[in-house]
């Protein structure tokens, strides 16, 4: 890990296929806001969800990024190789009792959310009702949550988008951090990939910007330092 003082940012594109022109301008963008700042800029693969993962496509993406000029400042790091340190931070939120055991399936949770006259909005997020915050009463664990504390609202300044806030219980429920097929989820080897790399400064697409404050609950909680985010449009 780096000292914090210095800029380090990073592009951290998934293999699902080659870069489309979005990905190509955050890529870019994360790129000359590390020159700008004089820092360094960092590549991670996020093969974590490799059902998604299409083989060679990370080796089609770092031609991609080579061939607009856009190469890395240090070894070029795969998410798929980091599941100790993803079991050690779910290790220290268990030790915590903020992380727990869930039975639920997505079909468990809807019939929740329609017993308690919730509304799903339309492609809106499938809200966890917490059913499993106090014991599976007998069913078998199938994924690892995050307890999401009812009276937070995180708030935060992006520096485009300026101060922002989020009610992740409202908006998100207790957020999955281990999935029921055995994979880590999204949220967490993040948090633990941009903590082990030093990453001080995040450019990525606005189209992630509703993550951010699940991965500053999960900052806090293990004792990360926060990046600075900007999210571009």
């Amino acid at each position: 890990m780096s000292e914090r003082g210095g800029y380090i940012g990073r592009f951290a594109p998934s293999p699902t296929g080659p870069l489309h022109a979005g990905s190509l301008v955050a890529a870019l963008a994360s790129w000359l806001d590390a020159r700008a700042h004089g820092g360094q800029w960092l590549v991670r693969i996020e093969d974590v969800d490799t059902p998604r993962c299409v083989p060679g496509a990370d080796r089609v993406i770092l031609e991609q990024l080579a061939a607009c000029g856009l190469h890395p400042d240090g070894p070029v790091v795969y998410q798929s190789q980091r599941g100790h340190l993803y079991q050690a931070a779910l290790d220290a939120l268990i030790a915590q009792r903020i992380a727990y055991p869930c039975a639920c399936t997505r079909q468990d949770i809807a019939l929740a959310l329609v017993a308690s006259g919730h509304i799903r909005q339309r492609h809106g997020e499938l809200v966890y009702p917490g059913t499993c915050r106090h014991g599976l009463k007998g069913r078998h664990a199938r994924a690892w949550r995050f307890m999401t504390d009812s009276g937070v609202e995180v708030r935060w300044t992006d520096r485009r988008l300026g101060d922002q806030a989020q009610n992740v219980v409202r908006d998100v429920g207790d957020f999955i951090l281990k999935r029921a097929d055995g994979l880590w989820a999204y949220q967490l080897a993040v948090v633990v990939d941009d903590a082990a790399q030093g990453i001080t400064h995040i450019v990525r697409g606005e189209d992630l910007a509703d993550n951010t404050a699940r991965q500053l609950m999960l900052q806090q909680a293990l004792g990360y330092e926060p990046p600075q985010y900007l999210h571009t449009p």
